[in-house]
């Protein structure tokens, strides 16, 4: 199906409001960060409070697999499922690795394992995306993935040039690579809603 013809499809009262719980999981995830940089929570309660901020995708993953602006396909609600369950193992592969390194002292061969809690869902995240690609029968809604793909891969690229040379130039303390993962997925996640609002945008004119 072509563009035109999905947005004449595209229902601008769609009952399912996945930006929602999309945009509530970034408000509190953007709170929590502010929280613990400020300093009036500790490390425990921050990782807490982000992993609960997280769990707001499960509500999210219903909406958009309801949601006649997300998907319309088998392949899509299983790509939307699969993300869910990947993010929320990243979470928390992630909250037990910091944890275990922060309250333990272990051999290195020990700790490369660890160091695979959060990696696995990482590679699983690589694993379901490029199914979806291959799976997805609509043109325009693989276009739009790897649309948002792209976008999500030059917002890494660009913010850790930027960062690099200011860190480089010791301008900024040092940050994780761990970070290209968070950095990618909110790439990407703002590229679909903005999409989806110049879709919707498109449909109403």
């Amino acid at each position: 199906m072509n563009r035109a013809g999905r947005l004449r499809d595209e229902s601008p009262r769609d009952p399912a409001r996945p930006g929602l719980w999309l945009g509530l999981m970034m408000g509190c995830i953007g709170i929590v960060a502010g929280l613990r940089l400020s300093g009036v929570i500790g490390a425990p309660v921050g990782f807490i409070l982000l992993a609960l901020s997280f769990t707001l995708l499960i509500p999210a993953t219903r909406a958009m697999n309801r949601s006649r602006n997300c998907t319309t396909s088998t392949a899509g609600r299983r790509y939307n499922t699969g993300i869910m369950v990947a993010a929320l193992a990243y979470v928390a592969g992630l909250g037990i690795a910091v944890r275990i390194h922060d309250q333990m002292t272990l051999s290195p061969s020990v700790m490369f394992f660890v160091a695979l809690l959060p990696t696995i869902p990482t590679l699983a995240v690589i694993y379901v995306m490029g199914r979806y690609v291959v799976e997805e029968q609509d043109e325009y809604l693989r276009h739009r993935a790897i649309q948002a793909s792209l976008i999500g891969l030059g917002a890494v690229l660009a913010v850790g040039s930027f960062w690099g040379f200011l860190e480089t130039f010791e301008l900024v303390p040092h940050v994780p690579g761990w970070w290209t993962v968070p950095v990618y997925a909110m790439g990407m996640g703002l590229a679909q809603c903005w999409m989806s609002l110049r879709n919707r945008a498109d449909g109403e004119s």
